[in-house]
């Protein structure tokens, strides 16, 4: 049975200009661990002295092409430890256990991540957060599901996903990026939209075909045109001289960043003059561009925005901690944390059968809001669609 996310936008969509677009193609220099807060994630503090420790497995990859996004859940994960063992770590029922996190790195990639996931194994994990990326969940939870442990992904958005009764999602599925996306077009007015996606990644295809779907039954004639492009690409002349004579009016790329780049530019280069619409695969375009006007009214869909009050406290530990700005998946694995330690105090136990029934009963107010999650391991929270406006992300 498919699952069915149930979300509702936090605000109404406005008008605006509109962009999203990236790749697992633009390397990561983040890899390597070397602050305070990375020291600290696992080690013993005055805090945790004696106390039984609950390891927290997590695979996402530190190195190769996808290595930006599994540093910052890494590092999100590190903070939120951090946190709750200088607090006193987590009570269950009459202990109190000291959180650990052992990451492995799988390279975004599937048979990497079926190693890394047994090595988790092997060395005793208790729960599971990951993996990062789509395709190399996908690749473990059958695993996962066999080793009868606990599972939350931070990001992996494939419907597929969730299958398992053991696993359970943070992020919004990928039909109902595309779903809530193509709404946004049909309530802002636009009269023409083409798409540009990536036809060998799951992530792209599916939020793709969700939005596909979603404006053919709001107005047939509003797409006028449907290119595609492949894992590795970075020339896109040909597709985008298809769109501009389209003569499309909004360009939608439900892509990860680094395509983006290379999008944008080219754009920009053939002299097209559209708007753009992402999902949340742009989170941290605004760090792979040479030229921010580039994307300049872009709009895309996130859980997180780092400039919003609320998450103010966590924006100043990260950014003394690594010296950068958080994006969504730094939250992201900020939150799975905060909810395994949710499941763990509601459960009273840290046996998996009931880490796994305590899932459905907790709310957690997190740094992606407040979230609650259905038996069929999908989240309820609220959407967020943000712009960038004179070189920064905003609120919309």
């Amino acid at each position: 049975m498919k699952k069915v996310v149930s979300v509702g936008l936090a605000a109404a969509m406005v008008v605006s200009m509109a962009a999203c677009a990236g790749s697992e193609t633009t390397e990561s220099t983040a890899a390597a661990d070397t602050t305070a807060a990375a020291e600290n994630s696992g080690e013993d503090t005055a805090a945790t002295d004696g106390m039984e420790e609950f390891v927290i497995g997590t695979t996402g990859p530190l190195t190769g092409s996808a290595a930006s996004y599994g540093t910052s859940v890494k590092q999100g994960e590190e903070i939120a430890i951090q946190e709750i063992n200088e607090a006193g770590g987590v009570t269950v029922g009459d202990k109190t256990y000291k959180l650990v996190l052992n990451y492995q790195d799988d390279e975004a990639s599937e048979e990497t991540a079926v190693t890394a996931f047994n090595t988790l194994l092997d060395s005793g994990m208790n729960a599971y957060i990951g993996a990062v990326t789509t395709g190399a969940c996908l690749a473990q939870t059958d695993l996962s599901a066999e080793a009868n442990i606990l599972q939350i992904t931070p990001s992996a958005s494939a419907e597929a996903v969730t299958e398992n009764d053991n696993v359970f999602r943070l992020c919004f599925t990928d039909p109902l990026q595309g779903e809530m996306i193509a709404q946004y077009v049909v309530d802002n007015g636009y009269e023409s939209v083409a798409v540009l996606y990536n036809n060998a990644d799951e992530y792209s295809t599916g939020i793709h075909d969700a939005f596909v779907e979603k404006i053919n039954e709001a107005d047939s004639s509003l797409l006028v045109a449907d290119e595609s492009f492949t894992t590795g690409d970075v020339d896109f002349t040909t597709q985008l001289t298809q769109i501009k004579n389209s003569g499309a009016k909004l360009l939608f790329v439900p892509a990860y960043y680094g395509d983006v780049a290379y999008i944008v530019q080219q754009a920009s280069d053939a002299g097209m003059d559209c708007d753009f619409v992402g999902s949340d695969g742009w989170d941290g375009i605004l760090g792979q561009v040479t030229d921010p006007t580039l994307v300049e009214g872009a709009v895309f869909l996130s859980p997180f925005l780092a400039t919003d009050a609320s998450v103010a406290d966590f924006v100043e530990k990260y950014e003394a901690a690594y010296g950068a700005t958080p994006d969504q998946f730094a939250a992201d694995g900020y939150d799975c944390v905060y909810v395994i330690k949710a499941a763990m105090e509601q459960a009273g136990s840290i046996e998996t059968d009931a880490l796994i029934q305590a899932m459905t009963e907790i709310s957690v107010d997190g740094l992606t809001g407040s979230v609650t999650f259905d038996a069929s391991g999908e989240p309820t929270k609220s959407a967020k669609f943000v712009q960038i406006v004179d070189g920064a992300y905003t609120a919309m």
